[in-house]
């Protein structure tokens, strides 16, 4: 009877809500198409697959996809630049937005406030081909207007693109100039929502600026932090796979090969297709386990978390 009833109630909701499931409907279907259906083909794992023959012709191997790419010598250097960099993109490219949006939020120059907003702003926007692009000539040896300052102090130009030492620095520097203004808009939109009699209340008590920050400010917007942090640390792993693949040489690859770079190249160049979804595959799941640690870890310590 329960039953009957829960399932009539579902009905009439859907019935009476028809137009909300409609709007819902485009974007389930999109996730259906292009996120869930292509999961049918992690089974690709485990066989050394043969994209003209199929899974029928193709030989099950099992889990011997997963252990050749964990002994080889290619885990050790693409796992370690995947930590490497995900942790330059926390440690600098993550924070620094929270700051931005206080400068932003603090500044008492209304159109300053907004002309930098807009300027750290309008950079998310730019092709990610292009900015890799811009990167590249601003740091040419001949042309790059880095190299021309560096001629002028009186130093040898670099070939700052191909040397393993500054991979890391560039490509953390060209992701912060990239999103800080578009992740900072998360943090003003909590800034703006604190309750404004709170820092009158402060004003009162003889409270600066700073002191307003940290002890009203920064507390308010703990739980958006938290649980951005907790989002980030499951794309970490990805770390900007298209920007490093149109940035890094082969004389990088000491610094710059990551696991998603290792994946293009094993599946779309060698047409090892086993093999390259084996690595994916071994992507995704430590993202997982990140996501989750890092979401136990949040409630424990500050009793925020996604779950």
């Amino acid at each position: 009877m329960k039953k009957k009833l829960s399932l009539h109630m579902i009905g009439g909701r859907i019935k009476r809500d028809w137009d909300l499931y409609l709007l819902l409907l485009p974007g389930l279907l999109w996730y259906l198409v292009f996120a869930y259906k292509p999961m049918l083909g992690l089974r690709m794992a485990f066989y050394d697959y043969n994209v003209f023959r199929g899974f029928e012709g193709s030989t099950f191997v099992g889990l011997e996809n997963f252990m050749y790419f964990l002994s080889g010598t290619d885990f050790v250097r693409t796992f370690t630049n995947t930590m490497m960099i995900a942790l330059w993109q926390m440690l600098i490219v993550f924070p620094l937005p929270i700051f931005l949006a206080i400068m932003i939020t603090e500044m008492r120059n209304k159109f300053i406030s907004k002309l930098t907003q807009t300027a750290t702003f309008l950079p998310y926007f730019i092709s990610v081909v292009v900015v890799c692009g811009m990167t590249i000539n601003f740091l040419s040896p001949s042309t790059g207007v880095i190299n021309f300052m560096l001629q002028k102090l009186g130093m040898d130009p670099q070939y700052f693109m191909v040397k393993p030492e500054y991979f890391r620095g560039i490509y953390t520097t060209m992701t912060l100039w990239m999103t800080a203004g578009f992740n900072s808009i998360v943090y003003i939109a909590a800034i703006m929502g604190i309750d404004p009699q709170l820092y009158e209340a402060a004003k009162v008590d003889g409270a600066g600026k700073w002191r307003q920050i940290t002890a009203i400010t920064l507390p308010n917007i703990l739980p958006i932090i938290v649980v951005m942090f907790v989002l980030n640390i499951g794309k970490m792993v990805k770390v900007g796979f298209e920007a490093i693949l149109l940035l890094y040489r082969p004389t990088t690859y000491e610094t710059a090969d990551v696991i998603a770079t290792y994946v293009y190249r094993t599946g779309i160049s060698n047409g090892d297709y086993g093999l390259a979804t084996a690595a994916g595959l071994f992507e995704a799941l430590f993202a997982l386990v990140l996501v989750t640690v890092a979401n136990r870890v949040s409630k424990k310590i500050s009793e925020t978390a996604l779950w």
